[in-house]
């Protein structure tokens, strides 16, 4: 048994209760107007912000580690702007998480360059999307999903309960999630084969072992080497996805972009600074909405490791 089932059987009512007032929260966001619900998820950044909370904390060092050439008072403007995007991802999870195909579908007012996803569909050689943790990820996801089979991995949550309940919510319009483990991994190489679409989040920290440094922002970040081993292995052809809110609430643009050329390099070092140069002009074309709460720079490497990965800079 591990530890998050072992946490589970321990207070099975705690968790029952999480559960219920989770989908409570959900079904009670899903009914908001969207102007209302971003309303209140900026409402819970403002708290953030005027609190000084750990994720006020996180971000801030995040914005001024990826952005001196910001004067201070546009830091704090910044920082002040990502909190109140944060808290938006909370609350849109009610109407993205509960919609219809036909909601969701409405909800992506303007879709730009859907071309580049279809087009390289077309190639047959299997489609690795890369969608960083910036505006509502979440939606991208699930529209993608409406248009192609696609398999995504994930990280299974410390709470199964509530990994049953977002598996349900992200595979309701039949994309296939599979966990961050071996398994996953040759279903995500299956998939390619067949030539389908996989989707993964390439600024999430892998664990030790399933990584490499590589310059992001021009600081070594602990970066997946999965995408670059899964083109290598089977010629797939990879693409950027990035979902943005617009402003008062009235709904979101999607976007689709060719990726770096370096990615597709035999070289690890090469293709692992190009994936992230990739990710750095998504977040400075929109810096508020990509979410620096995020420990992206929690492991730093040995002296040596620190190296190697500036000479790829």
């Amino acid at each position: 048994m591990n530890k998050r089932t072992a946490q589970s059987h321990g207070r099975p009512w705690r968790s029952a209760l999480r559960l219920a007032f989770l989908r409570s929260l959900l079904k009670l966001f899903a009914r908001l107007p969207l102007r209302l619900s971003h309303a209140i998820g900026a409402g819970i950044g403002w708290l953030a912000w005027i609190t000084h909370s750990s994720m006020r904390k996180t971000a801030a060092e995040n914005i001024r580690r990826c952005l001196p050439e910001l004067s201070s008072p546009q830091q704090a403007q910044l920082l002040r702007e990502t909190l109140l995007e944060t808290g938006k991802t909370l609350t849109e999870l009610g109407a993205i998480w509960q919609g219809s195909r036909q909601q969701i579908e409405t909800l992506a007012r303007e879709v730009r360059n859907e071309k580049i996803l279809t087009q390289a569909m077309a190639a047959g050689r299997g489609v690795i999307l890369l969608a960083p943790h910036s505006g509502a990820w979440e939606l991208g996801g699930l529209f993608t999903a409406t248009r192609t089979p696609m398999t995504t991995l994930y990280r299974p949550p410390r709470e199964p309960a509530f990994e049953a309940l977002m598996n349900r919510s992200r595979e309701r319009f039949g994309g296939r999630l599979v966990p961050a483990n071996r398994h996953g991994v040759k279903a995500l190489l299956m998939a390619l084969r067949r030539g389908e679409l996989v989707a993964i989040l390439p600024d999430q920290e892998p664990n030790v072992g399933e990584g490499a440094f590589a310059p992001f922002f021009g600081h070594p970040a602990y970066t997946l080497t999965l995408v670059h081993n899964l083109m290598q292995k089977t010629g797939a052809i990879a693409i950027l996805g990035r979902t943005e809110r617009l402003p008062r609430g009235q709904g979101y643009r999607l976007g689709y972009f060719e990726a770096p050329i370096g990615m597709y390099d035999p070289d690890p070092a090469t293709a692992l600074a190009a994936l992230n140069q990739g990710i750095e002009q998504m977040v400075r074309e929109n810096p508020a909405q990509y979410q620096w709460v995020y420990r992206r720079f929690r492991r730093q490497p040995t002296s040596a490791q620190k190296t190697n990965s500036e000479t790829v800079d």
